[in-house]
């Protein structure tokens, strides 16, 4: 009964009709343009990017003796400073 009623809900809503994978429209964009043009591979390359600068961060993050938080907008000189430090 559930499912049938989720069922008919999602086609009712139109923003939930046709869900597709989380991703924004610039990166599906850019996809596209670079010939990526299999919309499964989306989310996979959403989740590599995510994987790939959080251990980037951890690995500043570890250089510098801090913990790993989800950080402001810093530029390179700020960080060129505090390595320094």
């Amino acid at each position: 009964m559930r499912r049938k009623l989720v069922k008919l809900l999602r086609l009712k809503i139109e923003k939930i009709k046709n869900p597709w994978p989380n991703v924004d429209a610039a990166s599906g964009a850019l996809l596209h343009n670079f010939g990526i043009t299999e919309f499964s591979y989306y989310t996979v390359l959403f989740a590599v990017s995510r994987t790939l600068g959080l251990a980037a961060q951890a690995v500043i993050n570890r250089a510098m003796m801090n913990p790993i938080i989800r950080p402001k907008s810093v530029t390179s000189e700020w960080v060129k400073e505090a390595v320094k430090k």
